[in-house]
């Protein structure tokens, strides 16, 4: 493609507007619920096991459908696509709000999932029909990857107001004021768009997809909350593996598959994949510890801590959007390993001060860690895009959320596995604790916060510091291991990521 694609005006960045609402929506989604926990379950009162099920039925169900949504979409229409899950969206959200048992909570939270699975890859294959010539298309993808990111750490933010003032239902219903403009604007401003000659479709890859993702995602989940203790999570991820290989089999023998195994022979797609993969597992496992460490041993309200990671936000957003005229510019394979360095920095930081834990310093780590995964994520995904023609453009998209989903599921589950293997270890309780407290302190740092308000001062001051100092030893060692995935992300953006800054693959 030598000439240069038509540019767009007004219209195009108003449709990227209204198209940013679904995704700042499902990715607050992801991270709202944690604080809503504590009064959901005194309402409620879910057992442990569906305590669980309530937070991880909405990420286990989207990541599990992206593909086949992403596909769907290709076929029946994205914007179509777009519209019916805005609308399912939203009505299960206000069906959600007022749950009146754990096991509605559940099911809201699992139909939640497959109506955002409808609205994530159509987001994405949508702005890679508007928006044809590549810089532009770069600033839109720029936007997108800082909606996305921004939507996961507002998730706290706004899940701190909205408690502080309202019931917990509050953090459901506030869909439903996003996703009224949503229907009202994307019929008027975004196109239609689809794949023009689609194959049929293949129920049998449907279920071979979903027969791969849903054990592996769960075989995660068990081995975050039980560790290594049985079996289960092995066999189920043999299982998923299994299954995952007759889906790859099935689609390479397919005349239209359903996702187009060629993709993945681009070494510069499933290296931006993979780039993606890695960033969110560091990004995620990262809030997922500093939350905890700003609430539990710093003592901040939810409100406080979710705004001291504002300002490693507004960086990620601004590395993400500055990245686009140094990606015109400069080579991927010199940029995003480049970025990376800056969030290779913020975890080396932390793991050097994690002794001391002060708030100035995690919230420095937070900024230089959002620089280099703000501008790693814009460019990516963008070649994730381009790698692709543009009739495959939801199954690509797809492919890129599902790499998200993955990565926020595996960031909580291999950060905080190992971070909790840490703590249990190197935890040394004062004498003198009564059983039922040392038990509480051995599960988890809130457990043993919780536990030494119960017990007569300086008891209960010596088994917080004792936690807080189990639990930043396993901090430092679990931000080198940070350090070490996002290494590896580098390592993989140099040796996969294209050479030239601004060539567009040849469209088959």
């Amino acid at each position: 493609m030598g000439h240069e694609a038509p540019r767009v005006g007004w219209r195009g960045w108003a449709a990227l507007v209204v198209l940013m609402l679904p995704v700042l929506l499902v990715s607050v989604d992801n991270t709202v619920l944690s604080f809503a926990l504590p009064q959901i379950a005194l309402d409620l009162e879910p057992t442990a096991t569906q305590q669980l099920w309530i937070v991880d039925a909405y990420p286990l169900v989207l990541a599990s459908l992206l593909v086949t949504m992403g596909t769907l979409g290709d076929r029946f229409g994205r914007r179509r696509m777009l519209l019916i899950g805005a609308t399912g969206f939203g009505l299960v959200s206000a069906l959600a709000a007022f749950a009146p048992s754990a096991e509605w909570l559940i099911a809201a939270r699992a139909a939640l999932g497959v109506f955002g699975a409808m609205l994530m890859p159509s987001t994405l294959s949508l702005l890679r029909t508007i928006f044809r010539n590549r810089d532009q298309r770069r600033m839109a993808i720029a936007v997108w990857a800082a909606g996305f990111s921004a939507g996961a750490a507002l998730g706290p933010v706004v899940g701190g107001l909205l408690l502080e003032h309202f019931a917990w239902g509050a953090v459901f219903l506030m869909a439903v004021p996003v996703l009224v403009p949503l229907l009202i604007l994307v019929p008027i401003l975004v196109p239609e768009s689809r794949d023009p000659n689609p194959g049929r479709f293949d129920p049998v890859s449907v279920a071979l997809s979903l027969a791969t993702m849903v054990p592996i995602v769960y075989a995660i989940k068990e081995f975050a909350v039980h560790g290594a203790e049985n079996a289960t999570p092995l066999v189920l991820v043999l299982a998923g593996l299994g299954f995952g290989v007759l889906f790859v089999r099935r689609q390479n023998r397919l005349e239209t598959p359903m996702l187009d195994m060629a993709l993945f022979r681009r070494w510069s797609f499933t290296g931006s994949v993979l780039v993606n993969l890695l960033s969110v597992i560091a990004l995620v496992g990262f809030l997922y510890f500093v939350a905890q460490h700003l609430q539990l041993i710093l003592g901040l309200s939810p409100m406080q801590a979710g705004l001291a990671l504002v300002p490693g936000l507004a960086m990620m957003i601004v590395a993400g959007i500055g990245v686009v005229p140094i990606a015109k510019r400069v080579a991927p394979r010199v940029v995003v390993p480049a970025a990376l360095v800056f969030s290779i920095v913020g975890y080396v930081l932390v793991a050097v001060t994690a002794s001391t834990g002060s708030l100035a310093l995690l919230v420095v780590a937070f900024v230089s860690l959002g620089i280099g995964i703000g501008a790693a994520e814009t460019v990516s995904n963008e070649l994730i895009l381009a790698s692709a023609p543009s009739s495959k453009a939801g199954a690509a998209s797809a492919v890129s959320e599902t790499a998200y989903e993955l990565g926020a599921v595996l960031g909580t589950t291999i950060m905080g596995g190992i971070l909790a293997a840490f703590y249990a270890t190197h935890l040394v309780l004062p004498a003198g604790l009564p059983a039922s407290a040392a038990a509480a302190a051995r599960e988890t740092l809130g457990g043993a916060v919780a536990a030494s308000h119960e017990l007569p001062e300086p008891l209960g001051q010596a088994l917080r510091d004792a936690a807080a100092h189990a639990f930043d030893a396993g901090v430092g060692v679990t931000a080198l291991i940070g350090a070490g995935l996002i290494v590896v992300a580098a390592v993989i953006a140099a040796l996969t990521l294209g050479g030239r800054p601004n060539r567009v693959p040849a469209e088959h």
